[in-house]
């Protein structure tokens, strides 16, 4: 049975505003008193979702001053640069999905860090030719891919920008000059990197100043990146990739600045200024499947995200998810996600270098093939086996099964839109908290980590990887900015969420919860969550953990281990009657801060 879902959606719309008319943005001041924190907000003019109110703020400042929702997108970006140094940054690359109101159209921005041109399969295999620790890959120049967050702020701004980069950078630039108050999300995620950051003096330096953690509700300032945006903003977004800041980067990565007498093993990588200068940003086609009669687009490769997720709605769209009692519809969830992310391995890679059937994951035949393979009364088995979208069989038990590989979990994701009706949903990333933990002596900000995303070694030496490092290569990643538009080409949802790989199963969850499971956008996004990535277990948030319907999945044979926290999305919802509903977390990583230009009354 299939749903009226477009009318259902506008009815939950509704529901939502009776929680909370949310919060304006006061304009941004040069204080470090944060604006307030609100998880939803409904009113006009445009609204701005993320993690952070700062960055918020900057966004809802911008409309405000008659920027478009893209502005906004690059404004709140470039602000959680400076409050998000350990998720997000010029340092890093991400995702671009954006809905022009005038064409009614969606279009992508590849702007995923790629690898020197040096860079061949064995990049993270030591000495002996097995593959490098984890920890000891991470936090190294090896890990370090050319950036792409600054050329895909370029690309954005080119196509649909109104409004200069330097007038964007702005208040970002005044944040990390004059500071921002440090809370305890900020405090425990420098523990968590403080023995890294005190083996690079330029890290130790500005995120443990006076050689101790940054109290809660203390000022943390960083001269050093407002500066650096500074001379972006005057010289524009060329001026990382040539130039002494892209000299500075190469020198960061090919000679790493670590302290004398630090214990640990930091490897060189051979990231060059003609990486840099050469990088682009890729124009993609988004992935695009229908729902309950919604159109979802997504992001394709090098991103898993649209895909997978597009897979799993494929899945699960054949069973009427609304009639099911919790415990039926976790299952049904665990087990498409189960069979996306199988597929997911398989195929799933750099489209420059690998052929991707993008077309086969997405197609309802594939879908109907792999989803007969889920029962009612028992559980599949991971690692499962792929199946092949380019020939489909109905329950075939697939080729041979390759487990998921490791991928870090910390990215944050925005999302915008503006009173014309743009909507921007951007996802971006370090890839680890921290990410390689070296910042770039004197500009203020650190290197990405990207690069530990590509597989070190093939998960199944019987089995085709399509995600070995490359020169020049892309490494897959899970990030799944997500636009969602009605029979009418008009956007209805907007969404993402950091997580590594748990984004996908984060964005699949949110995305039926609203949809199928009539919650408000705030309510789906704080539903405890579960994640099943192809693994022989699946995490569950306490909440689930500790519940009763633990019981139920494990009678049926599921396995599961406890993840404390899962994700940190934002969504955008365009209500019936033209107003804006923006959400975000209620708790995870200290709430997010939902804002709108004008609330309703």
């Amino acid at each position: 049975m299939r749903r009226p879902t477009v009318r259902n959606l506008s009815l939950v719309a509704v529901t939502a505003t009776a929680l909370t008319v949310g919060a304006a943005a006061p304009p941004t001041q040069s204080t470090t008193t944060p604006p307030a924190k609100s998880p939803v907000a409904v009113g006009y003019g445009g609204a701005v979702a993320s993690v952070d109110p700062d960055a918020s703020a900057a966004g809802i400042e911008v409309l405000r001053r008659g920027g478009n929702a893209v502005d906004a997108a690059v404004a709140t970006a470039a602000a959680l640069g400076v409050t998000e140094p350990y998720s997000a940054g010029i340092g890093g690359g991400g995702y671009f999905v954006h809905y022009d109101a005038k064409t009614r159209a969606v279009r992508t921005i590849d702007g995923r860090e790629t690898a020197p041109l040096s860079a061949d399969a064995s990049l993270f295999l030591g000495e002996d030719g097995k593959p490098l620790p984890f920890a000891e890959a991470m936090t190294s120049g090896l890990s370090v891919g050319t950036p792409g967050t600054p050329a895909t702020w370029k690309t954005a701004l080119d196509a649909w920008g109104t409004k200069p980069l330097r007038d964007l950078l702005k208040p970002a630039e005044r944040l990390a000059r004059d500071g921002f108050t440090v809370d305890a999300t900020f405090r425990a995620q420098t523990a968590a990197n403080e023995a890294r950051f005190r083996d690079f003096p330029a890290s130790a330096e500005l995120f443990l100043p006076g050689g101790r953690l940054p109290e809660v509700g203390s000022t943390f300032k960083n001269p050093d990146l407002a500066r650096t945006y500074e001379k972006l903003g005057r010289h524009g977004i060329g001026a990382l990739y040539r130039g002494d800041l892209a000299r500075d980067i190469v020198r960061s990565v090919q000679d790493p600045p670590v302290r004398e007498g630090a214990q640990r093993t930091v490897r060189a990588g051979d990231l060059t200024e003609r990486d840099l200068a050469r990088y682009e940003t890729v124009w993609r086609k988004p992935t695009k499947m229908s729902y309950r009669g919604l159109d979802v687009y997504g992001m394709a490769p090098s991103s898993s995200g649209g895909t997978t997720v597009g897979e799993a709605l494929n899945i699960l769209e054949r069973a009427d998810l609304s009639s099911l009692s919790k415990a039926q519809y976790l299952h049904r969830f665990i087990e498409a996600s189960r069979i996306a992310f199988a597929d997911r391995g398989r195929w799933v890679g750099d489209p420059a270098f690998e052929d991707v059937p993008v077309r086969g994951l997405l197609s309802q035949r594939f879908a109907d093939a792999r989803a007969c393979l889920i029962r009612d009364d028992a559980v599949l088995t991971s690692p499962l086996a792929p199946g092949d979208p380019r020939d489909p069989e109905p329950c075939a038990a697939g080729g041979t099964a390759a487990p998921t590989t490791y991928e870090g979990e910390n990215t944050t994701h925005l999302t915008a839109s503006d009173k014309w009706g743009n909507v921007v949903a951007y996802t971006l990333t370090l890839e680890s908290t921290g990410g390689s933990g070296i910042t770039v002596p004197g500009r203020g900000f650190l290197l990405n980590n990207e690069l530990t995303d590509f597989s070190f070694a093939p998960a199944n030496p019987a089995v085709h990887d399509p995600n070995l490092p490359g020169p020049g290569k892309r490494p897959r990643s899970s990030m799944s900015p997500t636009i969602v538009l009605d029979g009418h080409a008009r956007p209805v949802l907007a969404l993402g969420s950091p997580g590594g790989a748990t984004i996908i199963t984060t964005v699949l969850q949110t995305l039926t919860g609203v949809v199928d499971r009539d919650l408000p956008l705030v309510e789906a996004i704080a539903a405890p969550r579960a994640s099943q990535r192809n693994q022989t277990t699946t995490e569950l948030e306490p909440a689930l953990y500790d519940s009763p319907v633990r019981a139920e999945l494990e009678a049926l044979g599921h396995r599961f281990r406890e993840n404390p926290e899962i994700g940190a999305a934002t969504g955008i919802q365009r209500l019936p009657d033209g107003r804006w509903l923006a959400a975000a977390e209620k708790t995870r990583r200290g709430g997010g801060s939902a804002m709108v230009v004008r609330p309703a009354s």
